[in-house]
């Protein structure tokens, strides 16, 4: 298979240029007409270009070659009550979900994205899972791939508060090859946090100036 077309198809799916993607995707399967991860793109092309009929017949397609693939039972799964007549995807995510509350909200871009190939599997709004470890925080999809994580500051902080027992909403804010955002929600704080806000009021970092004019040459 082209690798480098199949990149090409990865990044239409990250800029949003699902028109590119179905088109790539389709040449693809010129190559490999029974290739399941190209046939996976190309079902979510067809469902984001508001196909979906054609995405739904891909999924079927991708299931007679393998019964058990978690993408396409997941995405089937999903989109079977939409009415294909009406031909238009239902929304997946409101913008209320968005909406910033000081101390209880923060967007972020994450570190060390992970595969483009699963990145490019993703959407703004799908929910993802905060991942504590010993010394950092992860970000993983539904599947449990690694998608990023979090800045050493921000992990050891939500490191300490998760053990404390707040727990948290994430989701995927907005998607570009390189740069991943997602939007970080409190929903429980606990007792012992009370007074603890999850995201502090970001510093503010002023460095003395004196302007040129008053600084005297030494003659």
């Amino acid at each position: 298979m082209d690798e480098e077309l199949a990149q090409k198809a990865v990044a239409s799916a990250l800029t949003g240029d699902w028109e590119t993607a179905v088109k790539l995707n389709k040449t693809l399967l010129k190559q490999d007409s029974n290739n399941t991860e190209t046939l996976n793109r190309l079902a979510k092309a067809y469902f984001e270009s508001s196909e979906i009929k054609k995405a739904k017949a891909t999924l079927q397609k991708i299931l007679k070659i393998d019964q058990f693939n978690q993408i396409a039972c997941k995405n089937l799964n999903k989109w079977k009550t939409l009415n294909a007549s009406k031909n238009k995807p239902a929304k997946k995510c409101s913008v209320t979900n968005f909406i910033e509350e000081p101390g209880k909200t923060r967007i972020v871009s994450l570190l060390h994205p992970g595969d483009t190939k699963i990145i490019g599997k993703l959407n703004a709004g799908d929910e993802v899972t905060l991942m504590p470890h010993a010394h950092r925080v992860s970000i993983i999809s539904d599947e449990g791939k690694y998608i990023g994580r979090l800045p050493d500051d921000l992990a050891a902080r939500l490191r300490r508060l998760i053990k404390l027992g707040n727990t948290y909403q994430v989701l995927i804010k907005s998607l570009e090859p390189k740069n991943v955002k997602i939007f970080i929600r409190e929903t429980q704080r606990s007792a012992k946090c009370l007074k603890t806000p999850s995201f502090p009021a970001e510093k503010v970092e002023y460095i003395s100036f004196t302007p040129p004019e008053l600084v005297h040459k030494k003659d």
